[in-house]
C-alpha cells in the first residue's frame, strides 16, 4: 500500500522541502513501499489530489504535531473514505525527544527557563495534545516547561517570554521552518530551537504508524519495514 505523507501546507520552500526529506528517510525505511507527499492546505497537491492519482489502497499519515482541524476534519474530508488514515505524530515521546534534540543543539542549559512554542488551535484536543508534549519534554529536561503559542491561542510566545526572568530558551513544537517559525525565532528568548524538521526520529515514527496500519489489516505485514 502507497504510503501518503499527509503535510502542513507553507508558502515558504523551505517548509516543503522539509517534508520531501522525510518522505526520502521513510523510503529507506520501507524498502519497496511508495512514499508520496501530499499538502493538507496552501500547497499544492492535496490529499484528495494525490490520492486520485493512485489505483490502488493507500494509508495516509498525518504529519502533524496535534489532533486539530487539519487532523480531524480537513484530512478526512480528502480522504473520503478511500485510503486508511493514521493518528497523527504528536504528541509521540520519540517526537519530544526529536525537539529536546534540537533545543540542546540550539545551546539549552539545564537551569534555563524553558518554553514550549506551539502554532495554536481553537481545538481543545489539539491544545491537550501540546500539554502531553509539554509534561513528556518536561521529564527529559528535569524543567517546567510553559507553553506559549503563535497564533489564536493564549499565551503567546513572546508575550510569555517577555514576563519570564533569567535566560530563556523555546523549544520548537513545529515542523517545519515557515511564518509561524520566523514569529518565534523573533520572540526575544536567549535560545530558540529550530522546528524538529527532518530528524531520523520523525521518519522512525512515520513508518511506525504505517506499519501498525497495515497491521490492523494484514498482521504479518510488519516483515516488510525495516529500522523501526
Amino acid at each position: 500500500m502507497t504510503l501518503v505523507l499527509a503535510a502542513h501546507g507553507t508558502r515558504d520552500p523551505a517548509g516543503a522541502t522539509v517534508a520531501h526529506e522525510i518522505a526520502e528517510q521513510v523510503r529507506v525505511r520501507l524498502r519497496g513501499v511508495a512514499v508520496l507527499v501530499a499538502f493538507a492546505d496552501v500547497r499544492a497537491p492535496d490529499v484528495g489530489t494525490v490520492l486520485g492519482r493512485l489505483a490502488g489502497p493507500a494509508v495516509v499519515v498525518p504529519a502533524f504535531l496535534a489532533s486539530g482541524y487539519h487532523v480531524r476534519v480537513d484530512i478526512p474530508a480528502q480522504v473520503g473514505g478511500r485510503a486508511l488514515i493514521t493518528a497523527p505524530l504528536g504528541p509521540a515521546p520519540g517526537l519530544v525527544a526529536a525537539a529536546h534534540d534540537r533545543l540542546i543543539s540550539a545551546g539549552w542549559r539545564p537551569g534555563d527557563t524553558l518554553v514550549l512554542a506551539a502554532a495554536g488551535s481553537s481545538d481543545p484536543r489539539a491544545l491537550a495534545d501540546v500539554r502531553r508534549a509539554a509534561v513528556l519534554l518536561g521529564a527529559r529536561t528535569g524543567s517546567h516547561v510553559r507553553i506559549g503559542y503563535v497564533t489564536t491561542t493564549a499565551p503567546r510566545v513572546g508575550d510569555l517570554v517577555g514576563q519570564l526572568p533569567g535566560r530563556v530558551a523555546v523549544a520548537s513544537w513545529l515542523l517545519a521552518p515557515g511564518l509561524f517559525h520566523r514569529a518565534v525565532a523573533g520572540c526575544g528568548a536567549g535560545v530558540v530551537a529550530e522546528p524538529i524538521g527532518a530528524h531520523p526520529r520523525v521518519a522512525e515514527l512515520i513508518a511506525r504508524r504505517y506499519v501498525e496500519a497495515l497491521c490492523c489489516r494484514s498482521p504479518g505485514i510488519i516483515e516488510h519495514a525495516t529500522n523501526l
